[in-house]
């Protein structure tokens, strides 16, 4: 088979896996730090054991994402060396950043795990995890800058094939970068706060209504819809980026094919054999206002580009069905706070639960459509305007054992992280725990 389509396949199986884990290991650490602050502020010992619990199902996401990150950096070398010995150079420093940033995670992490209950002072435990957090956050925003590089190159000069002047500063922080960087971080905390909401909603529809779960859920949900908000908030600034410097992939992401003003945004529908759209729901100029605030903005069409550097346009498909899921996840957890206004008696009704036990799957899924649309919009470059995938990819014929390789490995790596976390969270180990620990709180008869 054809080299590039595996490399493609391959590189895209990788990320699909490693971007779950990823994004759980960038959120997971604030959504500690948060209960246990709340724990050492109010002397609630339910927070602390939810920081506890935390902390050891994170460590299994950061095992697993290691494995996969690691296998992104060997794929990088083996399957696309031409794309890395142009742009190597400029890459290098987040790439090193990157790696340094793990460490100091990994560092404090190790000792934060350790030193529970070491100190007089619980707010000295507190702060161990300051480092983690932060390092954790970091590593996503100096990878990302990779990404926006590749979507916004900067920063050299480009002579015959060999990158030259290169300044490293100029290259990382680049017009991407802002709102990819920022993009990443707020929908990893979403995606965070909302597994770890599905959870305790889950263990409030199976009956139990101890306090522990209770609190989990409540903060939990309240942090799902702040940073479910700021992630739509960004995108909408991610839409004026793209219509600025990428105004392809915008134009193929709303099937907007003639350059105007007062341009409608075009929701679902199907495009026929002749191009032409039917079932679609048009919302008139909400595009130009999407593009620049003001529905006389003018939105460039994708006629205007040659054939052969206009994005695919299936990502139609998948830009709508990201709307469609950050909206929900935005909605579910609003309804949740709110609950004690909707109709009936109960505080915790059973369809509301169900919801919230879905916030963490279409997290899931939002995350996944946004970085495919984002790589397949990028399409048919791998550094946009310099250099094409089919340029960038490996000749060699052994890719395709590679792919039978990574993907056993990739569904080991996924069963067991499953099975473990699922084990860790078990209620009833939770229970123990609590009872070891002298936690008799209110709810504690009703297990």
């Amino acid at each position: 088979m054809d080299p590039v389509f595996l490399s493609r396949t391959l590189t895209g199986i990788t990320l699909f896996v490693h971007i779950v884990f990823a994004s759980i290991g960038v959120g997971i650490p604030l959504l500690i730090a948060l209960a246990e602050w709340r724990g050492v502020h109010t002397g609630d010992a339910h927070y602390t054991l939810l920081a506890r619990r935390w902390a050891r199902g994170y460590v299994i996401s950061v095992a697993v994402g290691v494995v996969t990150g690691t296998a992104i950096g060997l794929q990088l070398s083996l399957l696309w060396p031409t794309f890395m010995q142009v742009a190597g150079q400029a890459i290098a420093l987040p790439l090193f950043m990157e790696t340094f940033a793990f460490f100091v995670e990994a560092i404090f992490l190790g000792i934060y795990l350790y030193t529970w209950e070491r100190f007089k002072r619980k707010y000295t435990h507190l702060l161990l995890l300051i480092p983690v957090a932060i390092a954790s956050s970091a590593s996503a925003v100096f990878i990302t800058t990779v990404n926006a590089f590749m979507n916004q190159p900067q920063g050299f000069a480009l002579v015959n094939g060999i990158m030259t002047d290169i300044r490293p500063l100029e290259a990382m922080f680049n017009p991407a970068t802002p709102t990819k960087v920022s993009h990443v971080v707020a929908s990893s905390y979403t995606l965070s706060a909302g597994t770890l909401a599905g959870i305790a909603a889950f263990s409030l529809l199976r009956g139990r209504n101890h306090d522990y779960f209770k609190k989990a859920l409540k903060l939990t949900a309240v942090s799902t819809f702040v940073f479910a908000l700021s992630t739509v908030l960004i995108g909408d600034a991610s839409g004026k980026f793209l219509a600025k410097y990428q105004p392809e992939k915008l134009a193929a992401a709303e099937w907007h094919f003639e350059t105007r003003s007062g341009a409608p945004f075009v929701y679902g529908g199907l495009m026929d054999h002749n191009g032409q759209i039917k079932y679609a729901i048009e919302i008139p100029y909400a595009l130009s206002i999407l593009a620049g605030n003001l529905p006389s903005t003018v939105v460039k069409g994708l006629n205007d580009y040659p054939e052969d550097q206009r994005p695919p346009l299936v990502i139609h498909y998948l830009f709508d069905l990201k709307i469609t899921t950050g909206v929900l996840i935005l909605l579910i957890p609003l309804l949740f706070l709110f609950r004690k206004k909707l109709p009936g008696r109960s505080s915790y009704p059973k369809w509301l639960l169900l919801l919230m036990m879905l916030v963490g799957p279409m997290a899931m899924v939002a995350i996944e459509l946004g970085w495919m649309f984002a790589e397949v919009g990028r399409q048919p470059w791998i550094l946009r305007g310099y250099m094409k995938v089919s340029e960038a990819a490996t000749t060699s014929q052994n890719v395709g054992a590679m792919l039978v390789l990574f993907v056993i490995l990739y569904l080991v790596l996924c069963f067991s992280a499953v099975k473990v976390l699922s084990k860790l969270f078990r209620n009833k180990d939770a229970i123990e725990e609590m009872r070891q620990l002298g936690m008799e709180g209110a709810g504690q008869n009703e297990l």
